[in-house]
C-alpha cells in the first residue's frame, strides 16, 4: 500500500464540489484523513477565491491507475478535458506524494513542486504530517511552513462540515 497526500481545490460552487471530492475520496479510498480546510485567492490568475485542504490515503493503485481514477473523478464533476492549469474550477485534485517517489512517472511530477512554493498545499501539509520529510528538500513539512514567507499568500482556516464532522 502506497502512502499518498492529495490536494483537493475548488473555486466554483466550493462548497458543494469539496463536499464531492471528499465523497469521491471515501468511495475510492475508504477511511482516510484530511487537514482543516482553508480559504485563499487564486494563484496565476485572476478568479474567485478557493478552499483547499490535504487528505492523506493508503491505496494499492499504482500511480497511473490512481492519476487516471483522478481525473476522472473531476470529470464527472465538471471539469473541462481542456482546462488549462492556471483556470477556475468545480473540483481540482493533485497527487501531491506517492510514497517517497521522486521524477515524473505516468505523468506526474513527484513530489509535486507546488509543495514548497503556495501556501494553499504547504500549510494543509504541514498541520497533516508535521513530521513527514518532504523527498527533496530533506526538511518536513513543519520545518519548510515555519520558514515560508507567510505573508506572501494570505489563507484563513474556516469551518467546514462533512458528513456530520465539524473540521
Amino acid at each position: 500500500m502506497a502512502l499518498v497526500f492529495l490536494g483537493i481545490g475548488s473555486n466554483i460552487e466550493r462548497e458543494r464540489y469539496i463536499v464531492a471530492g471528499l465523497d469521491a475520496m471515501a468511495r475510492l479510498f475508504g477511511d482516510f484523513s484530511h487537514s482543516s480546510v482553508y480559504d485563499g485567492a487564486a494563484v496565476g490568475f485572476e478568479g474567485q477565491p478557493f478552499l483547499n485542504l490535504v487528505v492523506c490515503v493508503e491505496t494499492g493503485l499504482e500511480l497511473a491507475e490512481l492519476a487516471k481514477a483522478l481525473r476522472a473523478i473531476e470529470l464527472e464533476h465538471g471539469r473541462a478535458v481542456n482546462a488549462t492549469r492556471y483556470s477556475a474550477r468545480q473540483l481540482d485534485i493533485d497527487i501531491l506524494t506517492y510514497d517517497d517517489r521522486v521524477g515524473t512517472e505516468a505523468g506526474v511530477q513527484l513530489p509535486r513542486a507546488e509543495i514548497l512554493y503556495n501556501a494553499f498545499v504547504l500549510q494543509p501539509l504541514a498541520e497533516m504530517a508535521p513530521d513527514t520529510v518532504h523527498p527533496v528538500a530533506g526538511k518536513s513539512y513543519g520545518q519548510l511552513w515555519r520558514e515560508y514567507d507567510q505573508s506572501s499568500q494570505q489563507l484563513q482556516r474556516v469551518e467546514f462540515e462533512w458528513r456530520g464532522r465539524r473540521f
